[in-house]
């Protein structure tokens, strides 16, 4: 049937927003409303006549309300298939009227989880009625209205008012996808709980994935593909899909692709000096520390400013008028920040396209989490890589032990390579990137390829000579020859931190003593796929 019109209407809801207007257009239609508890109590506190669930079913509510709404008197009038003759003459037999409407939304049980509640608590908000009512009247959308989300009110409202009090089978049909994948989603939470947090479990069994379309991209990385944003369907960190787009166009693929890993990486500085980061097809081409926001930025855009050109910035400190001038000055994509003050984000708006996104806090390089990947027939999941080393941790392997500048230069170097594409070369000096060398197929080309960015570097600023010179260089992962630490050698390194672990170790090790270089082990790589 394609219209069908509302006579009763079954409320039982735990978000009670636009719950009384809903109830008045109804009852202003004469139909029946039928509820349970707190939403019976709200609609007659606003002056609405209301028929207990209990009176329907001939049962009370017991068991601290588990059990009110799994009865054949609620099931039968919503499952019944209401032109065939053997349910017509079941619901005859049994006095069971049809239920044509229902609002329900369930426990707020992902809130409840990330609250901190007892665990006690936490299993009471486990909604058992409500997703049965979801469930059978959404398998009957042939017949039965099913609303879950109050943000549909309004449209259910439109559709009464459109249509005499009745629905049409497409809005029922729209309404009932809505909720299996409301049921969906709620099912996923409370599974994920079980397996993560109640459990322990770092790979449970079955992994429940469920997430809320945020918004349709123009396309992916590439104009032939399709893209689409998706968020976390309960509680999540804020990070790039959470930031507040000022103004320019709609973010890409490559956008959100670039900006979160440029904003990844100066989450680790969030605690440090003035820090600017500047990302070009997911890898760093300049990152700096300094005692301005507008110095870190100057600094990062001299490591590399032919790759910066259309590249996304983000800064570990609110954006001032001055660095707002600086990064506008050339051609950027994104600038992401945890704020700008009204001068900078005048500057930004004169430049209609850039896209400025705020993130308010940034995002904790440490926090746990998994990471998710497709390959073909599947998925390949791991934990974050949120592994960092300390001074303390590192091991000092060569003759020369490296001088405290040296020390710091290395930890910087190691905490960029860390989000540079295997194999990762990082030169590094004063605080400064001089130098990266990302994706390529051995870490000697890395290391030959970040250096000749550097002596360009030093022609294009008019440098006496490349940043390299005097500089620590990180490897993401051990040197496997010594011919990687030698093109690092000729690129005027004087420390170099890597993890250690070769099978040669000892014939790199000797190659830097050798060369005068001093050299830590840090036991932990970070390869980049």
């Amino acid at each position: 049937m394609d219209s069908i019109t509302i006579k009763r209407a079954l409320l039982s809801v735990s978000d009670k927003s636009g719950l009384v207007p809903l109830g008045q257009r109804l009852a202003a239609a004469g139909v029946e409303l039928v509820s349970t508890g707190g939403t019976a109590k709200a609609l007659r506190e606003a002056g609405l006549d209301v028929r207990d669930v209990s009176d329907l079913t001939g049962f009370p509510e017991m068991m601290d309300g588990r059990v009110k709404t799994l009865h054949p008197m609620v099931h039968g009038g919503l499952l019944a298939v209401r032109d065939n003759a053997d349910h017509a003459g079941a619901m005859e037999a049994h006095g069971i009227g049809a239920i044509d409407l229902v609002v329900v939304n369930l426990y707020p049980f992902a809130q409840t989880a990330a609250s901190g509640a007892e665990r006690p608590e936490i299993i009471e908000n486990i909604d058992i009625g409500g997703p049965s009512m979801v469930r059978s009247a959404a398998k009957n959308h042939a017949y039965v209205t099913i609303v879950t989300d109050p943000a549909d009110y309004d449209m259910l409202i439109a559709e009464l008012d459109n249509g005499d009090n009745a629905t049409t089978l497409e809005f029922r049909k729209r309404m009932a996808a809505k909720a299996f994948s409301a049921t969906a989603t709620y099912d996923s939470m409370i599974a994920s709980w079980f397996g993560f947090a109640d459990q322990g479990e770092q790979f449970p069994e079955t992994l429940p994935m469920v997430a809320k379309r945020g918004d349709t991209l123009r396309y992916g990385e590439n104009p032939h593909q399709a893209a689409a944003l998706y968020l976390p369907s309960g509680p999540a960190a804020g990070g790039i899909a959470q930031a507040e787009q000022l103004q320019g166009k709609a973010l890409s693929y490559n956008n959100y692709n670039d900006a979160d890993a440029a904003l990844e990486l100066v989450a680790e500085f969030a605690d440090g000096p003035p820090t600017v980061v500047i990302v070009k097809h997911a890898n760093p081409c300049g990152v700096a520390t300094g005692e301005t926001l507008l110095d870190a930025y100057n600094k990062a855009l001299a490591c590399d400013s032919v790759s910066a050109f259309g590249g996304i910035v983000a800064c570990n400190r609110p954006l001032d008028a001055a660095t707002a001038e600086a990064i506008t000055s050339i051609f950027t994509e994104v600038v992401c920040a945890p704020d700008a003050d009204d001068p900078a984000r005048a500057v930004f708006a004169a430049k209609k396209n850039l896209r400025l996104l705020l993130t308010g806090d940034l995002p904790d390089a440490k926090r746990p989490g998994i990471m998710a990947k497709t390959i073909a027939g599947g998925w390949l999941i791991q934990s974050r890589d949120n592994g960092a080393v300390a001074e303390d941790d590192l091991k000092v392997v060569t003759k020369r032990a490296p001088s405290e500048q040296e020390l710091k230069d290395c930890l910087f170097a190691w905490t960029v390579a860390k989000h540079v594409k295997s194999n990762a070369i990082v030169y590094a000096k004063d605080g400064q990137t001089a130098g990266i060398g990302a994706g390529q197929m051995n870490r000697r080309d890395s290391a030959r390829i970040a250096f000749a960015k550097a002596q360009e570097a030093a022609e294009t600023q008019g440098w006496a000579e490349p940043l390299t010179k005097g500089s620590a260089v990180a490897s993401d992962a051990f040197f496997p020859f010594a011919d990687g630490l030698m093109a690092a050698v000729e690129a005027g390194a004087s420390a170099v931190i890597q993890p250690g672990g070769s099978i040669r170790d000892d014939e790199v090790i000797a190659a830097a003593d050798e060369a005068g270089l001093a050299m830590v082990f840090t036991g932990m790589r970070h390869f980049r796929h």
